[in-house]
């Protein structure tokens, strides 16, 4: 990243190593499919997208990219999940691969629900 700090997601991006922007703008496209009436913002410097709260975040590193759906709606996909290296709240995708885009929909679509109809918090 630049030293000069993103005012929006497009900068964001724009700022993210060479690498990292196919994968930024293809995790961008796949939440947005998601959850299309989210807004988008920079929290933390990352990029998030908020409806009712935020929903879930994603940001750029030198060898991944992590997506940031909070632990509990991680937690249903445990298994799916085996194969990749995760945190408690996040999960990371190594450039040099594809990005599981159904798996990430579904993540996303679970978080969503969770939020809508449970008032999910964003961390625990």
């Amino acid at each position: 990243m630049t030293t000069k700090k993103p005012n929006n997601v497009d900068e964001y991006i724009n700022a993210a190593p060479d690498q990292a922007k196919e994968k930024l703008n293809e995790i961008r496209s796949l939440l947005k499919s998601v959850v299309p009436h989210a807004s988008e913002e920079l929290k933390w410097g990352q990029p998030v997208f908020i409806e009712k709260r935020i929903l879930f975040s994603y940001s750029a590193f030198k060898n991944h990219l992590t997506f940031m759906p909070t632990g509990p709606a991680l937690q249903p996909f445990k298994n799916e999940l085996s194969s990749l290296k995760t945190g408690k709240d996040t999960i990371q995708f190594p450039y040099d691969k594809p990005l599981p885009k159904e798996l990430i929909k579904k993540i996303a679509l679970f978080r969503y629900k969770d939020v809508m109809e449970n008032d999910a918090k964003w961390m625990y």
